[in-house]
């Protein structure tokens, strides 16, 4: 039985073998590494407490709003959920400069993950596409600004997760980067407000925060008006 076995398995082996010698399929692989890397540290971290914020703001002087920009944006990359990054901004710089800067960090790291994911992973999913994946990637190549806001505003994944996704498409990096900031403006609004509110919850005006429930709204608008889209296609 053992003999028989073995000649299946040479076929599967030689397959995976001459998979990974190819050049697209290492770099797919290392994108994989590096989400799984991403996740099991998320896990491992622990994430700071809120209150302790300002006091880091106040350490950083007049370097607070590029650190903030450019750090936000890291702690995306790394798949840290966006709502903890901007009630983190919130907290530390108030819910305007909160808002402003966590909305800096969601478009540098929209494009980050977004090149990331086409340098690594782009070859390697245009070379295996076929039949109704094709046609999948061909609508990401035709998504306009809106599209993007379409599946930002659904709760699918993570925003990291989803950059990293898009660039492995066919989608173009403008509207991509355009529909990821406005998509995220709402939410940003929102819980920079919170975020400040946890740190001086007197100097907050709470009205500050109905940007947020615009995304829930969106979300449905953009979900029926994309059912409604697909039933005119599919009718004869």
């Amino acid at each position: 039985m053992t003999g028989a076995a073995r000649p299946g398995r040479r076929p599967v082996a030689r397959r995976l073998a001459g998979l990974l010698r190819q050049p697209s399929a290492r770099r797919f692989g290392l994108l994989l590494l590096l989400l799984a890397g991403f996740g099991v540290t998320l896990l491992l971290v622990p994430r700071p407490d809120p209150a302790d914020l300002p006091r880091l703001a106040d350490s950083l002087g007049g370097y607070g709003p590029p650190v903030a920009v450019v750090g936000g944006a890291l702690l995306l990359v790394a798949l840290v959920p966006r709502t903890f990054v901007t009630l983190a901004a919130g907290a530390l710089f108030g819910p305007v400069q909160g808002a402003a800067y966590a909305l800096g960090a969601a478009l540098l790291a929209a494009a980050i993950g977004f090149t990331v994911g086409r340098m690594l992973g782009r070859d390697f999913v245009a070379e295996r596409v076929r039949g109704r994946l094709a046609r999948l990637d061909g609508w990401f190549a035709r998504q306009s600004v809106f599209g993007v806001i379409t599946v930002r505003l659904l709760p699918i994944a993570g925003f990291g997760l989803v950059s990293y996704g898009y660039g492995t498409t066919a989608a173009r990096v403008v509207p991509f980067l355009a529909g990821s900031v406005i998509a995220s403006a709402p939410t940003a609004v929102g819980y920079a407000a919170i975020g400040a509110a946890v740190t001086a919850p007197g100097s907050i005006n709470w009205y500050a925060a109905a940007p947020a429930s615009l995304g829930l709204i969106a979300s449905a608008l953009l979900i029926h008006r994309w059912w409604r889209a697909e039933r005119r296609r599919r009718a004869p």
